[in-house]
């Protein structure tokens, strides 16, 4: 369940930054930079699984995986991208009224919805990182309410 907190907060860092840029509020940058770099650090968390899981793959779930694996190391590169863009080092490099780390992260995110769905794809249609469920786990004729 690690990979809902990058995907969370970058979404949330994206709306910070709809929000911002619409209102001139920094505080909403400021917002979306805090955001990003929790949502790196949960996604670097993310890829061990992940990693882990895809090297045992075969067949069609590994060309699923494959895509999955690739979408979200460019959404990671670019979010990254993102947020040193928002650092005073990368404010010194690309200035500070270029709205090229909110570009960075919004194509991230268009890279992490896609990616996302990859990976409900690897889990709920080829059962990667999932145990299978025993037959004796539920008593015949007995229906589980969740």
């Amino acid at each position: 369940m690690l990979v809902v907190f990058p995907f969370a907060l970058w979404t949330t860092a994206v709306i910070f930054d709809v929000i911002g840029l619409t209102t001139g509020n920094a505080m909403y940058r400021t917002a979306a930079f805090y955001n990003i770099g929790a949502g790196i650090i949960g996604g670097v968390a993310a890829a061990i699984p992940g990693a882990i899981d895809y090297w045992t793959l075969h067949g069609r779930a590994a060309r699923v995986g494959t895509w999955h694996a690739l979408l979200n190391v460019g959404a990671l590169l670019l979010f990254t991208l993102s947020w040193v863009g928002r650092t005073r080092w990368g404010a010194g490099k690309i200035g500070l009224d270029t709205w090229m780390p909110e570009l960075a992260a919004f194509i991230g995110l268009a890279l992490i919805i896609p990616s996302g769905w990859l990976g409900g794809s690897l889990v709920y249609v080829h059962g990667t990182g999932v145990a299978p469920a025993s037959r004796t786990q539920t008593t015949p004729g007995r229906r589980r309410a969740a």
